[in-house]
């Protein structure tokens, strides 16, 4: 499928990887990227990088992969919905809950127990995989994540998302005790150059990434924390955290301790949403408690 594409004078000097997104509507920056990979935007007949500045006038050609052949089917999973009305419903995901299908995972999937619960109501610009969904959080993290029933809803939250009026807010159990109070990191994040399956905190094809924190309490061996994303990279939080050596408590991919005994999945959870109802303009604050295995593990 091919798109093309007019650079306006306005927009002389802008990135193309930062201006297809905004004008190929269910484009995001992540499958952008993967556009510049394969060669499969054009200048000329001439495949163009990532970083390309452009130039008003300039020609592009586009070549969409066409849409993937889906059997996305309702499922009747039950869902924690802490919030929901006719634009949008939010939902405490539970770890290990994959949020959209992808190669491993065609069922089970939040979007199934979505697409049951909600029918046919669900925003289309996340594509035929990820319908509604607005942010995505890890498996492996528990908490709160929000989906959109109409693309007017999808676009103002995602707006919000973009321009970080939308706040999210996590606690973690960090390894060992942070030498601050609180804090900011700000470390680019990209893939990892010697596992594809981790991100990593790198210069190298990498995006800024900036996470907030401050101690709620200190314990025997760990910390307990809250963070505020202000964005929203893969990994972000749990890459950041074990940057600094406090990697989050039984996460499978960046700590390398043993989780405590009893254990059972990552010390990560999504615990409130703020952000201005797409509709009436009014701030939403949506809030959910940590999930028990958490909370055990502090009290014990």
């Amino acid at each position: 499928m091919t798109r093309t594409y007019l650079v306006t004078p306005e927009e002389s000097g802008e990135r193309i990887d930062a201006l297809l997104p905004r004008h190929i509507e269910g484009l995001s920056r992540s499958q952008a990227a993967r556009l510049f990979e394969s060669g499969a935007v054009l200048l000329r007949e001439k495949a163009v990088r990532k970083n390309y500045r452009v130039s008003g006038g300039e020609f592009f050609t586009i070549e969409l992969p066409e849409p993937e052949d889906t059997s996305l089917s309702p499922e009747n999973i039950p869902l924690d919905i802490v919030y929901e009305d006719d634009d949008l419903i939010v939902v405490n995901k539970p770890k290990g809950l994959v949020v959209h299908p992808a190669p491993g995972h065609s069922g089970g999937t939040l979007v199934n127990a979505l697409l049951y619960h909600c029918g046919e109501s669900l925003s289309g610009i996340g594509g035929e995989k990820r319908p509604g969904i607005v942010h995505r959080i890890d498996k492996d993290t528990s908490g709160l994540i929000i989906a959109a029933k109409n693309d007017f809803a999808h676009r103002k939250l995602a707006a919000q998302l973009s321009d970080h009026s939308l706040s999210r807010t996590y606690e973690a159990l960090v390894l060992g005790s942070l030498r601050e109070d609180s804090g900011t990191i700000n470390a680019p994040i990209g893939r990892s150059q010697t596992d594809r399956k981790k991100m990593a905190v790198t210069e190298r094809n990498s995006r800024a990434a900036v996470t907030h924190y401050e101690v709620i309490a200190r314990h025997e061996g760990f910390t307990h924390i809250r963070c505020k994303l202000e964005t929203g990279r893969t990994h972000q939080i749990r890459v950041h955290l074990a940057s600094l050596g406090h990697p989050v408590l039984g996460d499978p991919l960046y700590c390398r301790q043993k989780p405590p005994k009893g254990l059972e999945g990552q010390c990560l959870h999504a615990r409130e949403l703020r952000f201005v109802h797409p509709r009436t303009g009014e701030e939403v604050v949506v809030e959910c408690g940590i999930p028990e295995y958490f909370r055990g593990l502090i009290e014990n």
